[in-house]
C-alpha cells in the first residue's frame, strides 16, 4: 500500500500515454501547439504495462488513462487490452476529447472500460471550434450518443472560461437532463503552454453553482467519497446529475489520493508541483521490481500538503500545459 507523508492513501494513478493532442484549446496549449516529444522518448506500450502491473503491486487499484489525447497513440488498445484482464485493477477508465474513440467503442465495450470522461467545453458548434481550433463538433457529438446509447458511464468535463463559453453553462446542463450523464464543471487552471497568465479567476466553484441557481434554484447536494474532486448535485426530475470541481481552489487537497505519471515517465505527486522521478531509465535497464517500488515510494514520500503548497516548486508554473502534465 502506497501512504504519504501526510498519511493520504495513495490509490488511483492518473497514466499518461502521450502528449500529443489533435485539437488546440487555448486553455491547454497555444494555437501553434507546443514541442511534442519524440517517440523514442515517450515510454512503450511495454514499459507502461510493466509499471503498471508494478503500482497495482503496490496498491494502486484505480487507473484512468490520460493525454494528451490517449486515443492518437495507435497502439493504445494493446495496453488497454492488459490492462483490463490485470488483476487487482477495481476501476479503468479514460480521459477523452472524443475525436477518435468511434472505431474503439465496441470493444472497450467488451472489454468492460465502460467509464469515460469526455472534455467537451462547449454545446455550440460555434462555441466549441472556437475554443478547439479544430471543426470536430460533429464527431464529437455523434460520439457522445453512441457512447450514452451503448450504456457507458459519462461524464462530461467542462472548463468555465471567462468570456467565451459560459453561456454554454445552462445549454449543456440539458444533457443530464436528457440523458443519465454526469456533467461537471471545472475551475480553469493555469496550464496552457504560457498563453495566459493568472493570479486568481473570476470564475470559481461558487461562482458556477450561483450562476446554475439563477435557472436551477432547486437541486440537492450528493453524497461522495471523501478522496472525490467533484461536489455533486441532482436536479429533481433530470435523469443525470452535474458537478463541481474547484480544481483552482484546490479544497480537495487533503483527501488527495491521486498519482500522476507522464507519457515520458515523470512521476507528478500533485498537479501544481514539479516531478520528483522519473521512471523512464528504470523501466528500460529492467530494474528489479523493488527498486522500482521504492523508487515510487520515495517519490510518494516527499509530497506537499495542498496545491497551494506545491506550486512554490516552481518558479514559472503557468507556463506548463496541460497536455505534457497529463490532466
Amino acid at each position: 500500500m502506497l501512504i504519504d507523508n501526510h498519511n493520504r492513501r495513495i490509490n488511483y494513478l492518473r497514466l499518461a500515454v502521450t502528449d500529443r493532442c489533435n485539437l488546440r484549446c487555448h486553455y491547454c496549449m497555444p494555437s501553434e501547439g507546443i514541442n511534442f516529444v519524440k517517440n523514442d522518448k515517450l515510454l512503450t506500450i511495454e514499459e507502461l504495462q510493466v509499471l503498471a502491473k508494478s503500482l497495482v503491486d503496490q496498491g494502486i487499484d484505480k487507473i484512468r488513462i490520460t493525454g494528451g489525447e490517449p486515443f492518437v497513440r495507435k497502439d493504445l488498445m494493446v495496453l488497454l487490452r492488459y490492462l483490463s484482464s490485470l488483476s487487482g485493477i477495481r476501476e479503468l477508465s479514460i480521459t477523452t476529447n472524443a475525436t477518435l474513440i468511434g472505431p474503439y467503442i465496441q470493444e472497450l465495450k467488451a472489454l468492460g472500460i465502460m467509464n469515460i470522461n469526455l472534455s467537451l467545453d462547449a454545446i455550440n458548434r460555434d462555441t466549441f471550434e472556437k475554443i478547439t481550433r479544430r471543426d470536430q463538433y460533429d464527431v464529437v457529438y455523434n460520439n457522445l450518443m453512441t457512447l450514452i446509447k451503448e450504456g457507458f458511464q459519462v461524464r462530461i468535463n467542462f472548463i468555465v472560461l471567462e468570456d467565451q463559453n459560459v453561456q454554454d453553462i445552462i445549454p449543456i446542463l440539458k444533457l443530464q437532463e436528457q440523458y443519465p450523464v454526469s456533467v461537471r464543471f471545472l475551475e480553469e487552471m493555469p496550464f496552457n503552454g504560457g498563453s495566459k497568465h493568472f493570479e486568481n479567476i473570476k470564475w470559481h466553484y461558487k461562482a458556477i453553482l450561483d450562476y446554475i441557481r439563477t435557472e436551477y434554484p432547486s437541486f440537492e447536494k450528493l453524497a461522495a467519497p471523501n478522496t472525490s474532486t467533484s461536489i455533486n448535485y441532482k436536479i429533481p426530475g433530470h435523469l443525470g446529475t452535474f458537478g463541481i470541481i474547484p480544481s483552482f481552489s484546490r479544497t480537495f487537497c487533503g483527501s488527495c489520493n491521486r498519482l500522476r505519471i507522464t507519457a515520458t515517465g515523470d512521476v507528478i505527486t500533485c498537479l501544481y508541483g514539479k516531478p520528483k522521478m522519473n521512471v523512464k531509465d528504470l523501466l528500460r535497464n529492467k530494474v528489479p521490481e523493488s527498486v522500482l517500488h521504492q523508487a515510487i515510494e520515495e517519490a510518494i514520500g516527499s509530497r506537499a500538503r495542498t496545491g497551494f503548497e506545491a506550486q512554490k516548486e516552481h518558479t514559472a508554473v503557468f507556463e506548463s500545459s496541460m497536455t505534457s502534465i497529463g490532466g
